[in-house]
């Protein structure tokens, strides 16, 4: 459940620790680094060490456990992100580097599908890039990509949820197809595609020429993320990186986007226990606690919890919500805003367009799942 000092350190500076019952979400902490993750930071403590070395060695060990060309360790995915665009941009030419975020002289269009808008594009924008978007919001054709590149195009952006595909979108497939005719490299965004294993770097062996992934799924801290791709581009993106600032003095757009030398070892110790781990143990233990949350629910007019199947990607399993106001005087929202209120507050979220309640046990410690059941169920008097 929750113990007597739950959450202390937060308390003394007089914050409120919550119960993440919303999966792994940035503004709550995003990840709790595994423990085989967390000793290999402290024995990375013992020493200093050049990072341009770390980043190249951690990098070949990660693309080597994955069998992709190269691999990155970057700042979190949405960092990946912008610091691909700037390498797409840029190239190897310094006084590009130096130039960005202003893109006068060079190719700076990044084309995206209109149905692969998202909140996370945003990053590709932070370099200097201009995104266009091209299909409609109903489909999106391979005329329409083969219309879209032009003489500014710096790359075509993908993005990839393998749990929930768009029949309507142009394929990766046939993305990467039609912008290889045209010299146009390929950018992916799969930040939580880690599952099945031979999901994880997929993307690159198929083809694109980057795809960043979110080692925070892995087990590792929440600032940390993964950039793969071939070795032209990974050698691209770190002449924009912090290291490459530092290193080669050269001031690349990439300065901000530190990773210190533990988060880096970290990385690497979480791709290596996520690639050797039993992941049917793993599936069990989320399967048996989202039936822990559903448990106290059951039998409540006007509630419905129903266990989410889906175990692709980084977040399996889950509990979807459904509350009927007719019944029960409440709202999906009323009862995520007053679970919020609660001591201790725990959190849920109903997603944009939504009207039901999503929750993951990705954030949840043992005991902690029933509590939430609990919790939810003592709303409506039971």
């Amino acid at each position: 459940m929750v113990s007597s000092n739950w959450g202390d350190i937060y308390k003394e500076l007089g914050a409120t620790p919550v119960i993440n019952a919303t999966g792994s979400l940035t503004i709550l902490g995003g990840s709790v680094p595994h423990p085989e993750v967390r000793e290999a930071m402290e024995r990375a403590d013992g020493a200093y060490i050049s990072l341009l070395d770390l980043e190249e060695k951690a990098g070949a060990a990660i693309a080597q456990m994955l069998d992709v060309p190269a691999a990155y360790i970057t700042s979190g995915a949405g960092s990946a992100l912008t610091l691909a665009t700037a390498a797409f941009m840029a190239g190897d030419d310094d006084d590009k580097i130096e130039q960005l975020p202003d893109t006068r002289g060079m190719k700076n269009e990044i084309l995206i599908q209109t149905r692969h808008r998202y909140w996370y594009d945003r990053c590709l924008e932070l370099a200097g890039a201009k995104l266009v978007a091209f299909g409609s919001a109903d489909r999106t054709t391979p005329d329409d990509l083969e219309n879209a590149i032009g003489p500014n195009t710096a790359a075509v952006h993908y993005y990839a949820v393998e749990q929930s595909p768009d029949p309507q979108a142009l394929s990766l497939e046939k993305t990467i197809e039609i912008a290889h005719s045209h010299d146009v490299p390929v950018m992916v965004d799969a930040a939580g595609q880690i599952y099945p294993l031979e999901l994880f770097g997929r993307f690159v062996r198929q083809g694109a020429d980057f795809q960043c992934i979110a080692a925070k799924y892995l087990g590792s801290s929440q600032s940390t993320g993964l950039a793969l791709g071939s070795e032209e581009t990974i050698r691209k993106l770190a002449k924009q990186s912090f290291v490459g600032y530092e290193g080669r003095r050269i001031r690349g757009i990439g300065r901000p986007h530190k990773v210190d030398r533990q988060e880096m070892v970290g990385v690497v110790a979480a791709v290596r226990r996520w690639v050797n781990l039993n992941h049917e143990d793993r599936l069990a233990t989320a399967e048996e606690q989202s039936r822990a949350i559903i448990a106290p629910l059951k039998g409540i007019p006007g509630v419905s919890a129903e266990m989410i199947t889906n175990i692709i990607g980084h977040q399996p399993f889950g509990v979807e919500l459904h509350i009927d106001p007719a019944v029960t005087g409440m709202t999906a929202e009323d009862v995520v805003e007053r679970l919020k209120a609660g001591d201790p507050p725990v959190w849920t979220r109903v997603r944009d367009g939504e009207n039901f309640i999503i929750m993951h046990v990705f954030g949840l410690s043992e005991g902690q799942d029933t509590y939430v059941g609990q919790r939810i169920a003592s709303l409506f008097g039971k």
